[in-house]
């Protein structure tokens, strides 16, 4: 099984509000049950089950009088796009999240009986179930049913097996219902490593493919697939870092973007996460350096004066929202507590853990960084 970085339960006050947390959980307590089925995707090319998005900087094509095809504005989200599935899987989550981190820290059973209804209709329930594909996620008008790229849709579903995890002691997380997950995460986890647009996704050179492999070890992690953990460890090292990550610890790619700030904290919250999933006693790769010193230490270094002091950013500035980050990312955690970097640390403590931009919320795939942390039975 994985190594990962834990706190004791004793010093969960330093780093989490408790009482926070509670609260939200309160809320989603008397919070609707969501469904993909809630929302019906007028340009899809799916069924009511079948999950549906847009890109997201995708616009109407203004030479055309039906706007088709669309044409891409990057870093220029289309308000008018259809995101409906993307919010209720993200609601869906952050419910879940929040109910699981809830019954860790009270052991009351009410916030494991809600998450489960949440996670039974969304999942498991033939009427409202989301199916285990993507095939017509970031779909663009006029030009394709769907694309490879739309499986970053999905990362916030990573929260969601360390919710479960958090759940098993309850009485509600039943056998069927676990068995009935990790088969539903299992089949998602073989469509994303098999069908083309996963693998077009997979072998992506950005951020994408980043978040593919987040993905795709988080699944793995939670059906136990350490075939699929090790091909994960491989590319982290062959690959990810090798070609994503310069000499200096910057990931170039996403600094020559039109949100070169956003896409630099982005990338990097997902690459502690991919570290904390896949290390191990025996292959840590907290510790793991090219011959160039390239590794995930040298990226934690690289951006850590930018958060600090954001005005000592050298590169530009994002098109939209630069105003609102940085904000308090998982990854301050996470990386602060794997290297005993308080400053890392006090960013965590210091920055909006829950913002309200749109673009920075969906740009935080944990929620509950609590659920990561603790360390809980197997």
């Amino acid at each position: 099984m994985p190594w990962m970085v834990t706190i004791a339960r004793e010093r969960w006050k330093e780093y989490f509000d408790v009482d926070f947390i509670v609260n939200k959980a309160e809320r989603s307590l008397s919070a609707a049950t969501v469904h993909i089925t809630d929302a019906v995707a007028s340009k899809s090319e799916g069924g009511i089950h079948d999950y549906y998005s847009n890109g997201d900087y995708w616009w109407p094509n203004p030479d055309t009088p039906d706007g088709l095809p669309y044409v891409r504005k990057d870093g220029q989200s289309n308000p008018d796009n259809f995101d409906r599935h993307r919010l209720i899987l993200r609601e869906m989550r952050t419910h879940v999240a929040q109910l699981a981190s809830a019954y860790v820290i009270t052991g009351h059973e009410e916030y494991a009986h809600k998450a489960v209804m949440f996670l039974k209709e969304f999942f498991l329930d033939e009427r409202t179930r989301m199916n285990p594909h993507l095939l017509y996620a970031q779909a663009i008008p006029g030009v394709c049913a769907g694309r490879g790229i739309g499986i970053i849709d999905t990362l916030h579903l990573i929260d969601v097996p360390m919710a479960v995890q958090a759940l098993i002691s309850s009485a509600h997380m039943t056998d069927d219902v676990l068995a009935g997950l990790q088969r539903w995460f299992g089949d998602y986890l073989y469509w994303m490593s098999h069908h083309e647009n996963g693998l077009e996704e997979m072998n992506q050179n950005n951020n994408h493919s980043v978040c593919w492999f987040v993905q795709a070890a988080a699944f793995a992690h939670f059906t136990r697939n350490d075939e699929m953990l090790q091909f994960c460890r491989a590319r982290f090292k062959e690959q990810l870092i090798p070609d994503q990550m310069a000499l200096d610890g910057s990931f170039p790619r996403e600094i020559a973007r039109t949100k070169p700030y956003g896409y630099s904290i982005f990338v990097l919250d997902n690459m502690v996460t991919l570290t904390h999933v896949l290390s191990t006693p025996d292959d840590d790769l907290w510790k793991f350096e090219l011959a160039d010193g390239r590794g995930i230490r040298k990226a934690v270094q690289f951006l850590l004066p930018y958060l600090v002091e954001k005005e000592r950013w050298p590169f530009a500035q994002d098109v939209e929202y630069y105003q609102h980050w940085p904000a308090a990312m998982s990854s301050f955690l996470i990386a602060g507590l794997a290297y005993g970097l308080e400053p890392y640390l006090d960013l965590w403590n210091t920055l909006e853990r829950d913002p309200q931009a749109g673009e920075v919320r969906r740009n935080m795939a944990i929620r509950q960084p609590l659920l990561w942390l603790a360390a809980f039975e197997e």
